[in-house]
């Protein structure tokens, strides 16, 4: 016997009564939030609805059609508003942008290894990986 799961939208997710956990909806599917999103949470206070403010982290991916200007833009925008830590992943170049701040930005090719910092902690890979 085999169990379908239902998608959930983020309406239904605003009308779940309270258990005493935070949620977060990922394509459909409701998660449990971590407790490094918890100790955020408690930054911002109780909130009703969605979530206020920027996320911890940004990956961005070039896409062909992308000009720099723009993404660099989108970087600038995450940034103001609170995002921690950005990452531009350019396949054309090979290469991952780690931007912490606008003056904290740091360029990693192929042979070097991208990690989470203190936003994502114990995360790792090494660059070559995300274009295999």
């Amino acid at each position: 016997m085999s169990t379908t799961i239902q998608p959930v939208s983020a309406e239904d997710l605003l009308r779940m009564p309270d258990d005493g956990f935070r949620y977060e909806l990922v394509r459909g599917e409701l998660r449990k939030m971590s407790r490094l999103t918890q100790k955020r949470l408690e930054e911002v206070g109780d909130i009703e609805g969605y979530w206020p403010g920027a996320p911890n982290l940004v990956i961005e991916v070039i896409s062909p059609g992308d000009t720099y200007a723009e993404v660099e833009e989108k970087v600038f925008e995450w940034l103001d508003a609170g995002t921690r830590m950005v990452v531009v992943v350019n396949p054309r170049k090979r290469a991952v942008t780690v931007y912490r701040s606008l003056t904290d930005i740091v360029v990693l090719t192929e042979n070097e290894t991208l990690d989470g910092g203190d936003v994502v902690p114990g995360w790792s890979m090494t660059v070559k990986d995300i274009f295999a």
